[in-house]
């Protein structure tokens, strides 16, 4: 006997992309070379995305233009949302 869970009473996944790359200039969020971007990974909830955000910019600490960020995925994937 298998207990299929409906759509709807599944929990939400929180899908979350860690990626980064080099600044053209620390006023703005504009890479150098969106070829070199650094696609870390998707993580299923922010504790561990924040962990592995965390462990490439300490990794990164002595390039000031290096950033990481951290992408809400199932905020844009949410179609309940409206964004406008």
């Amino acid at each position: 006997m298998t207990t299929d869970v409906p759509p709807h009473a599944k929990p939400k996944q929180l899908v979350h992309l860690v990626f980064g790359g080099e600044l053209e200039d620390l006023g703005a969020v504009r890479f150098r070379d969106v070829t070199k971007l650094d696609l870390v990974g998707v993580y299923p909830d922010n504790e561990s995305a924040v962990a592995a955000w965390k462990a490439k910019a300490h990794a990164t600490v002595d390039n000031a233009h290096m950033r990481y960020f951290i992408v809400h995925l199932h905020e844009l994937l949410d179609p309940d949302v409206d964004r406008l």
